[in-house]
């Protein structure tokens, strides 16, 4: 159905609304079987508040991608789970410690891939993923590691020589080479062409079935939708929603809207079965319906109309 100003309804029932979100309750306990779990978590800078109360809960092993448009407060999320700055209020655990606390055996448990790093080194990607896995109780062996991101044939390159997709994967080698048990990965593909893209979300999925817990922001719906068993959409430092990318914003329930010309106008119908609608025109036409067209509200739909934006 629509609403006045003609936008899909996108409401499900509460008890689905819950079910799909799989999100915690405001105020309930600390989740301890989770990689991260966060109560609200407060960071402000000055006067103004980047994340005010967090609620979230990310699963071991599964792959979580935060959304939200700069300044929503995803990188401060980040930098306080991965120990890199403090917190203003707020419960959090990752991997079952206090990031606030976390000492070097704890660190040793993440693996961090930030925007840049490791492009301009005059070592060899052998000799920078060997000096990695140096810090390491018990590192993967640094050429099983380069094999797994697909470097083996630039282990001998130095980091400058590498392309930008090469660099990248560079990068993720580091990161991964103290068999991380939580992987923080920002921006993961940026500026990446779409070959490279397509390459890099194997390499994702490779970790995930290693049972490597992912956690990504990314700008990059498809990419979301393509690696995220589930997707948190953050809005002015608040979460705006959590639930798997086919159901966000009510995406599963949300009609189809369909589209066709007939006696020289534009015609649209929304519809819970296209199916049905398609199959009749096609029996009215005779055959093929003119400019016909079956569109269903896409995540990028969706993380608009959450975030605010009237695109």
């Amino acid at each position: 159905m629509r609403d006045a100003g003609g936008d899909w309804s996108l409401v499900t029932s509460t008890s689905t609304a819950r079910a799909v979100r799989g999100r915690p309750e405001p105020g309930g306990p600390l989740d301890p079987e989770a990689a991260i779990s966060i109560r609200g978590l407060v960071k402000r800078y000055g006067p103004s508040t980047a994340v005010d109360g967090l609620d979230l809960d990310i699963h071991r092993g599964e792959t979580f991608a935060l959304l939200g448009p700069n300044g929503a407060g995803k990188t401060s999320t980040i930098e306080v789970c991965e120990g890199y700055r403090d917190r203003d209020g707020g419960e959090v655990r990752v991997l079952g410690e206090d990031p606030a606390r976390g000492d070097r055996r704890w660190k040793a448990r993440l693996g961090i891939v930030l925007q840049s790093g490791a492009g301009d080194s005059q070592l060899t990607c052998r000799e920078l993923v060997r000096a990695q896995a140096s810090y390491y109780p018990d590192p993967r062996d640094p050429d099983e590691v380069l094999d797994l991101v697909g470097l083996t044939g630039k282990a001998g390159a130095k980091g400058r020589a590498l392309s930008g997709g090469q660099r990248r994967r560079l990068q993720v080698a580091l990161g991964i080479v103290g068999r991380p048990e939580l992987l923080f990965l920002d921006e993961p593909t940026t500026g990446f062409d779409p070959e490279a893209r397509r390459q890099f979300w194997a390499l994702i999925r490779s970790l995930r079935d290693l049972g490597t817990t992912v956690l990504l922001t990314t700008h990059y719906l498809d990419e979301a939708e393509a690696l995220a068993d589930r997707v948190g959409v953050l809005a002015r430092g608040r979460l705006a929603e959590v639930a798997v990318p086919s159901a966000l914003g009510g995406r599963g329930s949300a009609p189809a809207v369909v589209t066709w010309t007939e006696d020289g106008d534009r015609h649209r119908a929304e519809t819970h079965t296209p199916t049905a609608l398609v199959a009749e025109l096609a029996s009215r036409f005779g055959g093929e319906v003119p400019d016909l067209v079956v569109h269903r509200p896409t995540l990028e739909d969706v993380y608009l109309r959450m975030i605010g934006d009237p695109a």
